[in-house]
């Protein structure tokens, strides 16, 4: 889910939802404040149990509002000190969602992703559009990142996977070989 965007500015949100399509995600461009595209996430979240989680000041908590006026979640801005939210939600909530027949888990927001527990080598896993390449590298155990001959590799060249979210995995794998594990 891409919030707070405006519904005239979808073009310049394009690239981002064309790339992560590519991994198999239903990408949703929406904006609480103006109600643009709320409908959408109601059908994703009928007859479910689903979760909110991203950044602080990302508006998880204006979404459910939005959607589910009965809330009455707490919302802030976002700080213009530090450019960043708030933490206006501070646990875990399971709420239910009466006019959709389903639950929401409204999570805290957080300012950055740590993987200490997944081992270097495992990450791949967590990228579901290596998935379809698996086998296909020469090497068994390939890492993606500087083995020649890498499917995956070949996949980001060519435009079948995303390049930002390739880079991230990079950063990320590089980020997790670097922990000294005891």
């Amino acid at each position: 889910m891409l919030n707070k965007v405006d519904e005239k500015d979808l073009d310049s949100y394009k690239d981002i939802v064309d790339g992560y399509s590519l991994t198999g995600y239903k990408v949703l461009c929406m904006s609480a404040i103006e109600g643009y595209n709320l409908d959408a996430l109601k059908e994703l979240l009928q007859d479910r149990t689903s979760f909110f989680a991203g950044p602080s000041g990302v508006g998880k908590s204006t979404l459910l509002n939005a959607i589910e006026p009965d809330l009455k979640l707490q919302t802030g801005a976002v700080s213009t000190k530090i450019k960043r939210g708030k933490h206006t939600t501070r646990h875990v909530e399971l709420l239910p969602l009466k006019t959709m027949s389903g639950f929401v888990l409204d999570t805290p927001g957080f300012t950055s992703l740590q993987f200490e527990e997944i081992e270097h080598d495992l990450l791949k896993d967590y990228f579901i559009e290596f998935h379809k390449y698996e086998g296909e590298c020469k090497f068994n155990g390939c890492s993606h990142i500087h083995e020649p001959k890498c499917a995956v590799k070949d996949a980001v060249e060519k435009g079948n996977i995303y390049l930002p979210r390739y880079n991230n995995y990079v950063t990320y794998y590089n980020q997790l070989k670097d922990i000294r594990r005891w």
